[in-house]
């Protein structure tokens, strides 16, 4: 769990430099810093999506991923604790929840959160997340000092995700082949690519919804070799 504490740590540590930041930037930048943040997105999802030529497993993973999202209202959970947060927290930050929601997502969807989770728990070596802490740090900066405290409070997923994921690495090594992790992580891809287009206001997509995608290849890896 080394990983995931150091990775938390510099989430929260990030935001409050970000928040520090924030009074200090004039708010015509935010809009171009947060334009320049989501191209930077997408192209880290595009070059996770490419990594697979398994084209219809990840059409039958964001589908059955999606519907099973919709069925237990993941992004409405997600948007909700974000609200509490606010109404809890930050009375006068609206942005509050859509900082929470956008920097959850970004954190835990992609390789590096699954990989560094996986190596954690199954070989003790923190490396991954020690690099993923350092990025995710470093992005907080950025995304708190134009969304706020939100940011900060992304850190209670990013734990509990990282952390199941670590403290259940044993029951799965056996399936996390090469092949099923870049499957895993062209899903993550392309979640990450909704991100993006979410932050830049394109159109809405229920990114939150379609978590589970991420975990469809792995499943049909360990039913096909039942």
């Amino acid at each position: 769990m080394l990983g995931t504490i150091v990775n938390t740590l510099a989430i929260i540590a990030g935001s409050l430099l970000g928040l520090v930041f924030r009074g200090g930037i004039p708010k015509k930048y935010h809009v171009t810093i947060m334009q320049a943040i989501s191209l930077a997105v997408i192209l880290i999802g595009v070059k996770m999506a490419l990594k697979t030529d398994a084209i219809l497993l990840v059409i039958f993973s964001l589908v059955i991923g999606s519907l099973m999202g919709e069925l237990i209202k993941i992004e409405e959970r997600l948007e909700n604790l974000g609200k509490f947060f606010e109404t809890r927290f930050a009375k006068n930050q609206s942005g509050l929840a859509k900082g929470f929601v956008v920097t959850s997502l970004i954190f835990c969807v992609g390789s590096m959160a699954i990989v560094g989770s996986l190596e954690s728990g199954l070989t003790g070596n923190h490396q991954t997340l020690f690099a993923k802490s350092a990025l995710d740090g470093l992005s907080s900066i950025i995304f708190a000092s134009s969304f706020g405290i939100g940011v900060l409070f992304s850190s209670i997923p990013v734990f509990l995700y990282q952390g199941f994921i670590t403290l259940t690495a044993t029951l799965i090594k056996p399936y996390l082949v090469a092949e099923v992790i870049n499957q895993m992580s062209a899903v993550g891809g392309l979640l990450i690519m909704a991100i993006g287009i979410n932050l830049l206001d394109i159109q809405r997509i229920k990114v939150g919804n379609m978590l589970p995608a991420i975990f469809i290849p792995l499943v049909y890896y360990m039913i096909k070799h039942i």
